[in-house]
């Protein structure tokens, strides 16, 4: 496999450090950055140990040991006004045993539909470093200085509770975790924070979100010249795991030009609230999450929030053991109460369509138009029948009763051109009886299309 792995990985580091790259092109007189060599070497890292924790039947925790004395080449080349400079890295060896989390397992290849990865202790890295062909770990003191940086920079990304997330398994497993309920954060205010500025101030900001979630962070507004500022601002988040996920609050700097520097962070266990109890948290700020960094130690200021966690109504009485094993079978509707007042989160699949044909191409994906947000599920190219399997979620203070929701499905050209995009048809869906009755799933047939069709499954859940 490991031929065909190195392809993948060094194909990733390009597409990854690209953007990266572009951002420094024309500045400083550089006039290109590029890979001249990448590759990760002939021989594979090796598993030298692993440990497997009995745990919840519907995971498998694993910790396996891993060793890799690798023959990589990577060379950097930097092009500019100067000579052209050439950055290499080479004889890579790294040693960590990492946390390998399958989680949830599911009756159907490969078996699980996620894998989450942390660390539990901070990497060995060994490495060459050659600079214009000379060998710059040579010089006394670098050597150990470059080793440690590199190994607290990636204890610092991915040390538990942080956790690198991959899906393995699409919506269409039924192996997702499905919403459990919203997330109700109060940022109230900071003190004491730290003064990055040259007068003496920072003008700070709170990024949060959710463990294991791939959605953009929230933030809240910036606070200019203010080491001790008052934000009182509310957010919502969707839960999926209130078992392992974590609440993930960062405080930055706001500056126009540079990178934002980082001030603190703080991470809150969601198994630490009760559900429907509001919890204030005041929060020692740290430079990360890893116990073993020494910059810990120095005092970063104080963060206060506060949280409420709300079940939707059928997980909370599923908590509640008010749900008898019959529950697939029995009627999902509401109780005659107002429930148009009832806040909650509506959730639209679009599963797939039928028979869509396009004037001049066929590459379809699906537009979502809802309360002014827009949405996109993917292109699937050259398809009349395509799969999308895409699900998203809209956070409502009221039940939708009196909405709709259209849908559309375009096709784009993938080239350029004056017909770049053209619609295949469209739906508009009335959602009072996905209110009334918690869910639909239902073939549509779409306007302004010959015979085409379309997939969607809505539910609606209230807390």
């Amino acid at each position: 496999m490991w031929p065909y792995l190195n392809k993948a990985v060094c194909n990733l580091i390009r597409s990854t450090a690209k953007p990266i790259f572009d951002q420094y092109v024309g500045k400083y007189g550089i006039e290109s950055i590029e890979f001249e060599d990448l590759t990760l070497g002939t021989l594979p890292p090796t598993f030298q140990g692993i440990k497997v924790y009995e745990v919840q039947e519907k995971e498998l925790v694993l910790e396996p040991v891993i060793r890799w004395a690798s023959n990589a080449s990577i060379i950097v080349v930097l092009k500019s006004f100067f000579p052209k400079m050439s950055v290499q890295l080479l004889d890579l060896q790294i040693s960590l045993s990492p946390r390998v989390t399958l989680k949830p397992l599911v009756p159907s290849f490969p078996c699980f539909a996620n894998v989450r990865v942390s660390l539990t202790e901070k990497p060995y890295v060994d490495l060459g470093f050659k600079l214009f062909g000379g060998d710059i770990m040579a010089i006394p003191g670098l050597y150990r200085f470059v080793q440690e940086t590199i190994a607290s920079e990636i204890s610092n990304l991915y040390h538990w509770p942080k956790v690198l997330e991959v899906p393995i398994l699409d919506g269409s497993s039924g192996a997702t975790n499905k919403p459990v309920g919203i997330l109700h954060v109060k940022v109230v205010r900071a003190m004491n924070l730290l003064k990055m500025d040259l007068l003496g101030k920072s003008d700070p900001y709170v990024k949060l979100r959710l463990s294991g979630e791939r959605l953009p962070s929230k933030k809240t507004s910036i606070k200019m010249s203010n080491l001790n500022p008052e934000w009182n601002e509310h957010f919502k988040l969707i839960v999926k795991d209130p078992e392992t996920q974590v609440l993930e609050l960062q405080v930055y700097d706001w500056e126009k030009v540079k990178m934002h520097d980082k001030l603190g962070m703080q991470v809150i266990p969601l198994r630490s609230l009760t559900p429907h109890e509001t919890k204030s948290f005041t929060l020692d700020l740290l430079k990360s999450m890893n116990p073993n960094d020494p910059h810990n130690k120095k005092k970063r200021g104080k963060l206060v929030v506060e949280l409420t966690f709300d079940p939707f109504k059928e997980e909370n009485e599923r908590l509640n053991g008010s749900i008898d094993g019959d529950r697939e079978h029995a009627s999902i509707k509401r109780a005659p109460h107002d429930i148009s007042s009832e806040g909650g989160v509506l959730l639209v699949t679009i599963e797939g369509a039928e028979d869509v044909e396009g004037k001049h191409h066929t590459n379809p994906y699906a537009v979502i138009l809802f309360r002014g947000e827009k949405k996109k599920t993917k292109v699937i190219k050259k398809s009349r029948d395509p799969r999308w399997n895409t699900e998203f979620q809209f956070v409502l203070e009221e039940a939708p009763v009196n909405d709709r929701i259209h849908i559309e499905v375009m096709s784009k050209r993938s080239s350029f051109s004056f017909r770049s995009k053209e619609s295949l048809g469209h739906v508009d869906i009335n959602l009072a009886d996905v209110v009334h009755n918690g869910r639909i799933n239902e073939r549509y047939h779409l306007i302004n299309s010959r015979n085409g069709k379309l997939n969607v499954e809505i539910k609606w859940s209230t807390v």
